[in-house]
């Protein structure tokens, strides 16, 4: 697909300040942060592009959500490019996906508690390796309840928060009350294990950590914005469970807290993830991307 947006980039300096130069409209991938969600992107960034452009009807989109403690490639599209966002959220997806074994959260995260241990003794390196092979490919997934899923117009996490406080077992009621989604996995790799949870602290955007696999939060991060210190976060990495950092290629609608689920079960154990980071969404990597405070710079330079 040829993209006739303008797309910005960090080496980008000066913007026009009129929209009319952007025909086509503007796509500006940004490396979201930790403990944000992706409205709290679109709205930072909404605002900033209103006074540049001096039009208060401008249009702002993301094309694809990603969950509030993951990082990565968000691609935010202005004025004409906000028609692309559905295009553009089909594209495949890479993911770096820390995977903790021998427990579960409800949210298959770390927003919330750990509700349930199990055995995972037995799950070494070699064991992880040789069951990702059997996730490559076409399958079935049911999505997490915690999700943006939509349930008779009503969204899936609206009634995971429900049915939550009630004590409902939350695997079961997915299984009622979400259709599976055909999903298509087509790259899984192992790349880092270890036998034991050590802190690796989370690093600023487009650093990796010890393991050379992207944000690993799960320590307390002193550097999370005051918009998103309403995102809760739990801290599991006392608990000296085994740790899997695996690399995933998918196509759209894969949910990757599903698939540690999935991974959990299939090594006869429980799994839920301790860090996420999508590292490209179409031709766009994390690599490449701004920052949020980077796109609101490159936005206020020349202000009206």
């Amino acid at each position: 697909m040829e993209i006739e947006a303008k797309i910005l980039t960090p080496e980008d300096v000066l913007l026009s300040c009129d929209i009319e130069d952007y025909p086509e409209g503007i796509i500006i991938p940004i490396d979201k942060p930790y403990r944000w969600t992706s409205a709290d992107v679109i709205r930072k960034v909404k605002f900033a592009a209103i006074r540049h452009f001096g039009k208060k009807n401008l249009k702002v989109g993301h094309a694809g959500t990603l969950d509030p403690l993951a990082t990565g490639v968000l691609l935010v599209c202005i004025g004409k490019a906000t028609k692309l966002a559905e295009t553009l959220q089909a594209h495949d997806k890479e993911y770096v996906a820390g995977i903790t074994f021998g427990a579960t959260t409800p949210s298959y995260d770390l927003e919330k508690e750990i509700d349930r241990f199990f055995p995972h003794e037995h799950i070494t390196e070699m064991s992880v390796k040789e069951a990702l092979p059997a996730f490559i490919g076409e399958q079935n997934q049911i999505a997490p309840l915690f999700s943006a899923k939509s349930v008779d117009g009503v969204r899936a996490y609206e009634l995971a928060r429900k049915l939550h406080k009630e004590g409902r077992t939350l695997d079961e009621a997915a299984e009622e009350l979400i259709r599976v989604s055909r999903i298509n996995i087509t790259e899984l790799e192992l790349i880092a294990f270890e036998e034991g949870g050590q802190c690796h602290r989370g690093l600023e955007n487009n650093h990796s950590d010890s393991f050379g696999a992207g944000p690993s939060p799960r320590c307390e991060d002193t550097s999370v914005s005051k918009a998103s210190a309403r995102i809760n976060v739990t801290d599991n990495s006392g608990l000296g469970l085994p740790r899997a950092v695996v690399r995933m290629a998918c196509s759209k609608g894969t949910y990757v807290r599903a698939f540690a689920r999935d991974l959990g079960e299939a090594l006869d154990s429980g799994a839920h993830l301790d860090s996420l980071q999508r590292s490209r969404s179409g031709i766009f990597r994390v690599e490449d991307s701004l920052t949020v405070d980077q796109a609101v710079a490159l936005l206020q330079a020349g202000d009206r």
